[in-house]
C-alpha cells in the first residue's frame, strides 16, 4: 500500500473545502452532518454546516437554504452564530460557522432538570441583546427555543438556526405559521398576523422553561396546544417561588403577553430594548459589560466532556452514511443545462468569506418563503415551489421537537427539515 500526499492548497482562490481540514462531527440534520473543521492556515476552528444539494432539492427546500444563506451574511453580532465562509461542490452546500463548543441548552437544561434563577436571568440578557440587534436588521428569527441556543466555552449565549427566519415588513404583518409550536406567540398559532414581536413572547417561554424544566403552555395534539397558548392562562408550578423571585415571575408574564400592545419590548408607547433594560429582574444588569461580553457567565461548561449527543461521531466512525471528502469541482460546468433547482443554487449560493467580503442586506429582496411548524416525529410532506421563488406549503409542516410535544392530529403533516442546534465558538 503506497502513501498518498495532498495537494498543495492555494489559499489565495475562492474558498472551498480544500481550506479545512475535516474533524469530529457533532450534529445531524435532514440534509447532512455538522463537523468541526480547522481552517489549514489560520488553524482556527469552525463548525462546518453541510447540506446535500440532491436531499435537499427532493424536499423542495432550496429556497429556504438560499434564504438562510443570505440572511446570514446580514448578521454579525456578539450573541448569535456568525456565518465565516459559505460555498459549495458538485454535491454539497456548505456553511461554515462560529465553533460552540458549549452545547446547546436544549442538553444542559436535561441534564440538570432545571437552571438555576441568576444563570438563566444571564442569558436572558444575552439573547435580549442578540434579538434587539436581528430587530434592528429587520429580521424576525421565529424559532427561538432552547435548541437553538449554543453556549461558547465561557458559557455566553449565542442565537443559532436561521432556517425559518425572515426579514419582517413594515407594511404588512406576516401570517404564514413558522417554527415550533409549543414556542409560538398567540398571534401565531391564531393567524392574525404578527411581526417581530413574537420573537419576545418566544423568549418568555424559553425562560420559563430552563427556570421550571416545564413549558407554559402544552397539549397532546396540534389543537390543544393551539387552544392552550390561545386561552389558558399563564401558570407556574407550585415551587415556582423556590425557583424564581417575584420580579422573575414578573418578567415572564410581561414576555408572555398575549395582547401584543402590552408585551414587554413591544409597547407602542415603549422604549424596546430600554423597557427590557429597566425591568426589575434586569434592572441591575450591567449592560455594557453585557454587550461587550466582558461579564463573566455565572455557568460554564464543562469541557472536559462532550457537550453533545456522541452518537453523531459514531455514526461517522461506523460510516453509517457516505463520509464527507474533499473532492474537486467539476470543471466549467453547463448552467444552462442544469435542472431548474440545481442552477438555483448554483446562482444564488454564493461564495462568502468573511475575511475578505463585506456583509451586505438583502432586504427586500428575502421575502417570506415558507409555512413551518416544528411538533413531533413525523413523515414528510410535499412542499411546491411557486413562479415566484416563494415555497407554497400543501399542508402545515411540521418539524420535531425535543420533550413534551403535541401528538399530530389526522390533519397535521410534518416535515423535518433543518439542521439541529450545533454545538459552535467564536475563532
Amino acid at each position: 500500500m503506497g502513501c498518498c500526499f495532498s495537494e498543495p492548497v492555494d489559499f489565495d482562490s475562492e474558498v472551498n473545502l480544500y481550506h479545512f481540514d475535516l474533524h469530529r462531527a457533532v450534529g445531524k440534520g435532514a440534509f447532512g452532518k455538522v463537523r468541526v473543521v480547522e481552517h489549514k492556515r489560520s488553524k482556527n476552528l469552525y463548525a462546518l454546516k453541510y447540506i446535500d444539494k440532491a436531499k435537499c432539492i427532493k424536499q423542495r427546500a432550496v429556497a429556504n437554504i438560499i434564504q438562510e444563506r443570505r440572511l446570514l451574511e446580514e448578521i454579525d453580532h456578539p450573541f448569535v452564530v456568525n456565518l465565516r465562509y459559505a460555498f459549495q461542490d458538485d454535491e454539497n452546500c456548505f456553511f461554515v460557522l462560529d465553533l460552540m463548543l458549549g452545547g446547546d441548552l436544549r442538553f444542559h437544561l436535561e441534564r440538570k432538570r432545571g437552571l438555576e434563577e441568576h444563570v438563566v436571568r444571564f442569558w436572558v440578557a444575552e439573547l435580549a441583546s442578540g434579538l434587539s440587534y436581528l430587530h434592528k436588521q429587520r429580521i424576525i428569527h421565529r424559532d427561538l427555543k432552547p435548541d437553538n441556543i449554543l453556549l461558547d466555552s465561557r458559557g455566553h449565549a449565542h442565537i443559532t438556526d436561521f432556517n425559518v427566519a425572515i426579514h419582517y415588513s413594515e407594511r404588512r404583518l406576516h401570517t404564514s405559521v413558522a417554527g415550533s409550536m409549543a414556542y409560538m406567540a398567540p398571534e401565531v398559532v391564531g393567524r392574525k398576523g404578527y411581526t417581530w414581536c413574537v420573537d419576545w413572547w418566544s423568549l418568555g417561554v424559553t425562560a420559563y422553561e430552563l427556570l421550571f424544566h416545564q413549558r407554559p403552555f402544552d397539549g397532546k395534539t396540534s389543537e390543544k396546544m393551539t387552544n392552550a397558548i390561545l386561552k389558558d392562562p399563564l401558570k407556574f408550578p407550585d415551587d415556582a417561588s423556590k425557583k424564581c423571585s417575584s420580579q422573575g415571575i414578573k418578567f415572564l408574564q410581561s414576555l408572555m403577553e398575549r395582547n401584543v400592545s402590552h408585551r414587554l419590548g413591544c409597547r407602542p408607547n415603549g422604549q424596546g430594548i430600554n423597557d427590557i433594560h429597566r425591568h426589575p429582574w434586569l434592572s441591575s444588569t450591567d449592560w455594557e459589560n453585557i454587550d461587550t461580553k466582558e461579564a463573566q457567565p455565572p455557568f460554564v461548561p464543562d469541557m472536559k466532556k462532550a457537550n453533545f449527543d456522541v452518537s453523531h461521531e459514531l455514526d461517522e466512525f461506523l460510516m453509517v452514511e457516505k463520509p464527507l471528502t474533499h473532492t474537486k469541482r467539476k470543471a466549467n460546468p453547463d448552467i444552462a443545462k442544469m435542472k431548474p433547482e440545481l442552477r438555483q443554487l448554483e446562482e444564488q449560493f454564493t461564495i462568502y468569506d468573511f475575511m475578505s467580503s463585506k456583509r451586505r442586506s438583502y432586504y427586500p429582496h428575502n421575502q417570506p418563503i415558507t409555512t413551518v411548524v416544528r411538533s413531533s416525529d413525523s413523515d414528510q410532506s410535499p412542499v411546491v415551489q411557486s413562479v415566484t421563488g416563494t415555497l407554497l406549503p400543501t399542508a402545515t409542516i411540521v418539524e420535531r421537537s425535543q420533550a413534551g410535544s403535541p401528538i399530530p392530529d389526522s390533519t397535521t403533516w410534518h416535515q423535518h427539515q433543518h439542521m439541529p442546534s450545533i454545538p459552535f465558538s467564536s475563532p
